[in-house]
Parts: C-alpha cells; structure tokens; sequence
C-alpha cells in the first residue's frame, strides 16, 4: 500500500511538472507589444533631462529592441539548454529573426550613421557595440550570447548619451538620403531572402537567374538550370516566426526612421512610399488565431500561413526598392 501511495505521489509530480512546463512554455512564446518610438524616445529623454536630437529616436529604438530580447517573458531563450524552454522552437526564431534586423542596423551606424565621410574615424562605442551582437545566437556559456547583446546595448547607450551631450561633438548620427539608402539595401536583401523561404512552403520548380542573364558573368561552381525549392515541413514554423520577428524589430526602426529622416524623406517625395511599407509590415503582426502554422498547397482548402506572411513581405520589399529608387535620385 505504502509503495502505492508513493507511485501515486510521482506520478502527480510528474503530471504537475509537466502542466507548469506547458504553462511556462505557452506565458513564454506570448510575443512582445509593439509600443510608440517617439513616444519612447521623449520619455527617454525627458527621464535623462536631454532632447531628442538628430538621430535619438533610432537609437534609443534599436535599444528598446535590443533588450526586449533579453527583457520579454522568458528572458532570452535561444540558447536555454533545460527545459520547457529547450523544447521550444517558434519563440527561439522569432528572436534570431529580431537579432538580424539589431546586427543589419548597428552595422549600418558603425559604418554609415556616424560617419560624414568614407575616411572619417568611426565612434569608439559604436565599435564596440557591433560584433558584440555577433556572437552566436545558441552560444550559452563562456561566453553567454545574451551577456554580450546586454554588453552591446550598453554600448549603444554611451553612444546615445553622447549623442545628445551637447559638449560632446565626437558623437554624430549624419541623416542624409545616402546613408539611408545604404540600409535599405541591407534590408531589402534580408526581406527578400525571407520572401524566398517562406514561398518555398509549397514546391516549386525554380530557374537559375543566378547570373541575371548577363552573358559574360561567371559564377565559381556550374549551376542548375533549375532546381526544385522547398522548406522542409520541420521548418516552416521555424521560417515563419522568423519572418514575423524580423517584421516586428523593423516596423519599429522604420517608424523611427521616419521621425528622424522626415525633412530629407519630405525632400524626396518619399515619405508617403515608407509609412505603405510601415502598413503593410504591421499586417505581418496580426494575431495568429491557429493552434499551428498551416501549410495548405496554394489555392486548397486548408490556409497556407507562410504564403500570407510572404505576400506582405514581397509587398514590403517591392516598395523598399522603389523608396531606395527615390533616395538616389537628386
């Protein structure tokens, strides 16, 4: 009786662990609110008795992005080795989705942001800042990937202090049409590589246009006239949250973009061309009502989730390479 009661008693255990586990694994993979950039970047700097000068609004949001992988329910999970959170999946790529946007634009104010000229001396914290977000995302002991993404947002923050430090003339964020273009770039290339994954949800039968037609380019290896493309089935979650991180952390850096780069978008006519990409990134965030992501063949009865994040995405990017068009041109 006695060896009974004890079996019933580690079973109950065993059962309870498991609910808590599926309770912290569901609390866990909640996505974080969008909130207001200008607003965040004004209670910033009224908290710091500063204003919000040139170039304060992107970075204070690529700070607020920073930390809210590290600061969101969970804490920072790609690199958890216990569990629940080791069996999880879907929130570990919707961070390494918002990790390449952070690693896309602090690469862009290293090099682009904080320089007037291709010879200028680049901004020490900047420096410091941007391959400390390079460390591998699954990197969990010596060193620990979310202890050098907290090393690197604390950079940015020296760089933000001085930024708006009006005796300190070493800090400087240039808002100019070309160092935009020059990020826009980047992140065309990254939508459009996401637009791809997320079409290959259904197969499909692809021409190489690696060499765009050009008669006498090379490539180093022969190529596949075509090839057949498509995302394994155990992956197309992992794709699709994250395109759906990915969206999120740029819907906020362009929605800072357009506070900081209002008169030189206004000089380009090409304003009106950056809030249709803001729309239609903020439909990539909807809620997703199914317990699953749903991989219907096309035009079948069953919904293909990939396929809508594609086509808002696809959208994304072709108005992107037409507000890049507009920043070139005089």
């Amino acid at each position: 009786m006695k060896q009974f009661l004890t079996t019933r008693w580690m079973l109950g255990g065993l059962a309870a662990l498991l609910i808590l586990g599926y309770a912290l694994s569901l609390y866990w993979s909640s996505e974080p609110d969008m909130f207001d950039v200008s607003e965040y970047a004004r209670q910033r700097a009224n908290l710091n008795q500063t204003s919000v000068v040139t170039g304060y609004t992107v970075t204070a949001t690529l700070i607020k992005v920073g930390n809210t992988l590290m600061d969101k329910p969970g804490g920072y999970l790609a690199n958890d080795v216990m569990p629940p959170s080791v069996m999880m999946d879907d929130m570990p790529a919707w961070e390494f989705g918002v990790l390449e946007v952070v690693r896309d634009m602090a690469l862009a104010m290293r090099n682009d942001f904080s320089r007037s000229q291709s010879q200028s001396l680049e901004n020490p914290h900047l420096v410091k800042a941007q391959p400390l977000f390079n460390i591998d995302s699954r990197s969990w002991l010596l060193p620990s990937a979310e202890s050098k993404y907290r090393e690197g947002t604390l950079a940015l923050e020296r760089y933000l202090h001085e930024l708006s430090d009006p005796s300190a003339d070493n800090a400087q964020f240039y808002v100019r049409a070309d160092n935009l273009r020059q990020w826009l770039q980047m992140v065309q290339k990254r939508m459009g590589s996401l637009s791809q994954r997320l079409s290959a949800s259904v197969g499909q039968e692809r021409l190489n246009t690696d060499l765009a037609g050009e008669s006498k380019a090379t490539q180093s290896t022969p190529g596949k006239g075509s090839q057949y493309m498509k995302t394994s089935w155990w992956k197309l979650d992992d794709v699709f949250y994250e395109a759906r991180g990915c969206s999120w952390a740029l819907l906020h850096l362009l929605k800072a973009v357009d506070a900081d780069f209002a008169n030189v978008l206004e000089n380009k006519n090409a304003r009106v061309s950056l809030q249709q990409i803001i729309r239609e990134l903020e439909s990539t965030q909807q809620t997703v009502w199914s317990p699953m992501i749903l991989n219907g063949s096309g035009f079948g009865l069953v919904a293909n989730h990939s396929l809508v994040m594609a086509n808002y995405i696809s959208r994304a990017n072709a108005a992107l390479i037409d507000l890049t068009e507009l920043l070139s041109q005089g």
